[in-house]
């Protein structure tokens, strides 16, 4: 049996702690005792539709509640699952459905698991050709007889895959994460000893299921260290973000995490909130990661919820992705979050990370030493290992590393013959080793020899008044001389008005031009929901320059 599954079935059995859902309307408490025997009647019903050590099930479920004993299950049966990425109102299901159906092609899946509220598009994935099944016709089938005894486990091996992670460019495209259960069992010891975490712990989280800080982070380590597991979907977040800091209070969160846009949402939404709403005093764990930190969003934060008890010193950076099972690197514990200083000559021209006071610099959030366990190192385009402050691409190697993709092709390898993994992100360590991040490889603008950061140029055009939060693209083009270029492209609510749009793209080259020293060859302004993401939120670059090019 592998490791993993041991302790997490330790834990099942002995936590006097569980999940908590359904807030705010009907909440619920279930004791890890209670998902698991769930798990195990579920566990029955997949093992009746002959799901087996080694198989492949896709799962398309939002509700905290079905999903963690049905992870549970599919881990009972020796098997290993897929979330799906989800469609939102605004998605065209057409096209949805086509791409799931290459991800399950490439899954092999035995059938895709629908629960609420998925349930209305059951029937264009049937009508495909797909097997489906219900969560609720399995609840009523797995409760149709006793349990076999052979279905309580299934024997694993620490090399048996777990997980297989969707990738944020999976749509179209698709590429899983292989995560072995030795990947997992790794990362929680890793994140564990960072983040002092114990049975004690109230984790207070909305993060998506489908993406690997949400599960893996919020809902599998609270499984595996017995903790509370307070769980709520996005959904809930975009209806009513007050609700995380009113569940933080009621429960005594003690850990939580967003990436940066979130929290800049929530800094708004406590500065007009009365004395006395909420109680953030509980939380010893605010993790900030999954897109660029920005230290005046932090700032604002801990503005606004200091009137509630929120201390600075509970704030942590944090570098992480899927390739990692979740975490590769944690800000210091107990220690206020502080950017460093670096001169923008010397970074976009030398390439060098050198710490200066005064004007002429970017900031930047160092995001910790590596988790035990794990090794970080810089390398240049030959990928000889550079020093200390050099900019480069970040490489990664450790046991909580996957080993291989899936992809339609099949197994791909992640890693070189020395297990080092090239995560794809440039930046550089500091003096103390710790990881900086300062863009992505691929995403990297270069005018006139120099290196521009998408991240900064999208960061001046979000101060022109108009411009939505995190409604930005920057993306590098080509312009009619065949020299570089790049274009920058807006989310605004007037879109509509010509007066205004024409104001916009005019301050918007002018903050550029002052930030960065070089003015965007175009501005397109663009309705609310255009630009092109992820489903976990990240700007999908080669799709916003096609939308810059196709106007």
């Amino acid at each position: 049996m592998s490791r993993f599954s041991e302790e997490l079935h330790r834990a099942m059995h002995e936590s006097p702690n569980g999940l908590v859902t359904g807030e705010p309307d009907a909440p619920t408490f279930r004791r890890w005792s209670e998902v698991f025997a769930t798990a195990q009647r579920w566990a029955a019903g997949l093992a009746r539709h002959g799901v087996g050590h080694g198989d492949s099930v896709a799962i398309l479920v939002a509700q905290p509640a079905d999903v963690a004993p049905l992870i549970q299950a599919v881990w009972l049966r020796g098997a290993v699952f897929t979330m799906l990425h989800q469609p939102t109102p605004r998605t065209d299901l057409e096209t949805w459905v086509g791409d799931t159906i290459e991800v399950l092609d490439m899954l092999d899946a035995r059938f895709v698991v629908v629960g609420t509220p998925f349930e209305p598009v059951e029937s264009l994935l049937t009508d495909r050709g797909l097997t489906v099944l219900d969560t609720a016709v399995l609840a009523d089938d797995s409760a149709a007889e006793p349990i076999p005894t052979q279905v309580e486990q299934v024997p694993v091996a620490e090399d048996d895959l777990a997980i297989l992670q969707l990738t944020s460019g999976s749509t179209g495209t698709p590429k899983a994460v292989a995560v072995s259960h030795r990947n997992l069992y790794r990362n929680h010891l890793a994140m564990v000893a960072a983040s002092a975490g114990t049975s004690a712990d109230v984790t207070v989280s909305w993060l998506p299921l489908f993406h690997d800080m949400g599960m893996v982070g919020f809902l599998i380590e609270p499984m595996i260290c017995g903790g509370t597991a307070v769980c709520m979907t996005p959904m809930d977040f975009l209806t009513a973000p007050l609700l995380w800091p009113e569940l933080i209070t009621k429960y005594r969160g003690t850990m939580t995490a967003a990436p940066n846009f979130a929290y800049s949402v929530l800094a708004r939404r406590l500065r007009s909130a009365p004395d006395g709403a909420y109680d953030l005093s509980s939380l010893r764990f605010v993790l900030n990661g999954a897109e660029p930190i920005d230290m005046a969003t932090i700032d604002l934060l801990l503005e606004a919820g200091g009137r509630f008890g929120l201390r600075p010193e509970a704030m942590v950076a944090a570098y992480g992705m899927a390739e990692a099972t979740l975490a590769v690197s944690f800000s210091p514990l107990d220690q206020p979050l502080a950017a460093e200083h670096v001169d923008v000559e010397r970074l976009e021209v030398d390439r060098l990370a050198v710490p200066v006071d005064g004007p002429g610099t970017r900031a930047f959030v160092p995001l910790g030493s590596p988790l035990p366990g794990l090794e970080a190192r810089v390398v240049d385009r030959t990928r000889s290992v550079v020093p200390h402050r050099q900019i480069g691409e970040i490489e990664i190697r450790g046991e909580a590393v996957t080993r291989r993709y899936l992809t339609p092709a099949g197994y791909q390898p992640a890693v070189d013959t020395d297990d080092w993994f090239p995560t794809g992100d440039l930046g550089y360590l500091t003096d103390a080793g710790e990881v900086v991040i300062s863009g992505r490889k691929k995403d990297l603008i270069i005018i006139a020899g120099r290196n521009l950061s998408p991240a900064d140029i999208e960061k001046a055009a979000g101060r022109v008044a108009g411009v939505r939060n995190g409604g930005t693209a920057a993306v590098p083009l080509q312009n009619d001389g065949g020299r570089e270029d790049f274009a920058v492209i807006v989310e605004s609510d007037q879109v509509d008005d010509e007066a205004d749009c024409l104001r916009i793209r005019s301050e918007v080259s002018q903050s550029v031009l002052d930030r960065m020293g070089a003015t965007p060859g175009s501005v397109l302004v663009v309705a609310k929901g255009t630009l092109p993401k992820t489903p976990s939120g990240k700007i999908r670059r080669t799709a916003a320059r096609e939308l810059v090019e196709s106007r």
